[in-house]
């Protein structure tokens, strides 16, 4: 299916109660974290989107009630030197979550086809090959039992501006931004059409897109969230354990515990 990012710009407010849902969606993604906890699950959930497009945000609310042990953020940025000797995609396969664990990756291996494109860090023939081994990736973790989640989040050119124009008058906020930002505002009709060709060569019924309108930033953390609990609620056994008998015996003997009490 063909996707527009001009589809995602109506910057509607959240018709609702934010604080309230906010803590409804919290609690369905810690029993979700429980639930690969106790099956031995593992997933991905991957962010793409603007800079100042509201990917950390989103993330700080996802991971609010989460157990660290069993969760990783992965911030990516530019590759260091070891990981630039090797494919591209190595360093991602160094942060693939485990059984029992969720990685979430703020930016991710879409830069080979987006920022390594645009700002001529790969070749064309590196980049267009990205997309079959993008591709392949993404086949590879589903087809093992990784569940996999991808997010766009989306935000118009004069709402990017308002958000960078925020940071800078708020002195503990500066350093969110700086030059690379304004380096990539001025190819945005570069990175556009990368974009679009990102879309239509990796929107797979194995490893779909969701994109995220940004444009109000409570709707759209109760959109992602929303996007993700369904996901992997549908992907992941939502059946919570029985106790364990010996646990329920030792449990009775030490205070009188008594199931259903």
């Amino acid at each position: 299916m063909t996707i527009s990012l001009s589809d995602y710009e109506a910057g509607a407010k959240y018709d609702g109660d934010y604080s309230d849902a906010l803590d409804a969606l919290q609690e369905r993604l810690e029993r979700v974290q429980a639930a690969h906890i106790t099956h031995g699950q593992r997933s991905i959930i991957m962010f793409e989107g603007w800079d100042a497009a509201g990917k950390g945000g989103i993330i700080k609310r996802m991971t609010a009630m989460l157990d660290p042990r069993f969760f990783e953020v992965w911030p990516i940025s530019a590759p260091t030197d070891e990981e630039k000797a090797r494919h591209f995609l190595w360093r991602f396969w160094k942060r693939l979550p485990g059984n029992r664990e969720i990685s979430i990756f703020d930016r991710s291996w879409y830069g080979r086809v987006l920022v390594e494109r645009v700002e001529g860090f790969a070749t064309e023939a590196e980049w267009r090959k990205g997309y079959d081994e993008i591709n392949e990736f993404e086949a590879q973790l589903t087809g093992s039992r990784t569940n996999l989640v991808k997010i766009f989040v989306h935000v118009t050119q004069a709402e990017q501006d308002k958000r960078f124009a925020e940071r800078l008058d708020d002195p503990w906020k500066r350093w969110k931004t700086g030059a690379e930002d304004y380096r990539n505002r001025t190819k945005r009709k570069e990175y556009l059409a990368a974009m679009d060709d990102m879309f239509a060569q990796t929107n797979t019924r194995w490893a779909p897109w969701k994109v995220i309108d940004g444009n109000n930033k409570k709707a759209a953390r109760i959109a992602a969230l929303t996007y993700v609990a369904d996901a992997l609620e549908a992907a992941v056994p939502m059946t919570p354990p029985d106790p364990d008998p010996a646990v329920v015996k030792l449990a009775g003997k030490a205070f009188g515990y008594k199931p259903g009490n």
